[in-house]
């Protein structure tokens, strides 16, 4: 589920919102925090002569979350942005009690942070408390309203609880801000995207539609195999339903519609 697009440079992983933290200069010196490595060494790790915070992003894009909680201890913990960051290591981890904490004192230290707002959304979502969701990803909004990945929880959000209607709009809302919200998975940024939706069937069958719609052909169709591959019965909406009328003709989608139903 944790289905939130921003660079961290050393890390090299991508993250979905507002800016990381930035280099730092890599000095002889250690920072403070950390143990000077012995430079005479052939085991020295140039990695140890690396600020805390950044050397903790390169843990988390390595999945490393709990080295990397041992470096974000030697941060700024008065920072919206680490508390965001350590919320999100423990939420890799599972750890939603402590995650819901560290988002909490994020939102506390920076009430504008809307990266921490949307993720304590995030929290409640995985917990199926829907309507605290929609609050904090409204709110998130409030703060933020170019925020793609928001909307896009929003309309999961939304989804889950069968509102279908307002669940499209915030899904429209999010593709037209960023086309490619629904391809980025992944988690490791400062703001977090929800994946999951209870009907999988139903929700990429509503997503094909609305890609139709906007006349994204390759992502309907793409949606369109998702839907079938879960188990999407009703294949007669996709011949019946004017909106899908451009792909008549379209191989990869004659081909879609010849395939035998999946049995689940």
């Amino acid at each position: 589920m944790l289905s939130s697009v921003l660079v961290m440079a050393l890390a090299g992983f991508l993250f979905q919102s507002a800016p990381g933290s930035p280099a730092g200069n890599v000095a002889n010196a250690a920072p403070a925090g950390l143990k000077a490595p012995d430079q005479t060494s052939p085991a020295a790790s140039p990695a140890k002569q690396l600020p805390p915070e950044e050397l903790a992003d390169i843990f988390m894009a390595r999945k490393r979350y709990r080295d990397a909680l041992e470096e974000y201890e030697h941060c700024d913990q008065h920072s919206a942005l680490i508390l965001n960051k350590i919320g999100i290591a423990y939420h890799q981890l599972m750890d939603l009690p402590n995650a819901k904490k560290y988002y909490t004192l994020s939102m506390k230290a920076n009430s504008h942070y809307s990266e921490a707002v949307n993720n304590l959304g995030t929290i409640y979502y995985s917990q199926h408390s829907y309507r605290h969701a929609i609050h904090l990803y409204k709110k998130a909004i409030h703060i933020a309203p170019n925020s793609a990945t928001v909307y896009s929880n929003l309309g999961s959000a939304y989804f889950s609880m069968r509102h279908e209607k307002e669940a499209m709009e915030a899904y429209q809302h999010a593709l037209q801000l960023d086309p490619g919200v629904f391809d980025h998975t992944s988690n490791t940024g400062v703001l977090l995207q929800d994946q999951s939706v209870q009907d999988k069937a139903r929700f990429h069958y509503d997503m094909a539609r609305l890609f139709a719609q906007k006349g994204m052909n390759d992502e309907a169709i793409q949606y369109i195999r998702k839907s079938l591959e879960e188990g999407f019965k009703d294949r007669k909406k996709f011949s019946e339903d004017p909106v899908f009328a451009a792909l008549k003709g379209n191989p990869e989608f004659e081909e879609l519609m010849k395939k035998e139903p999946r049995e689940l």
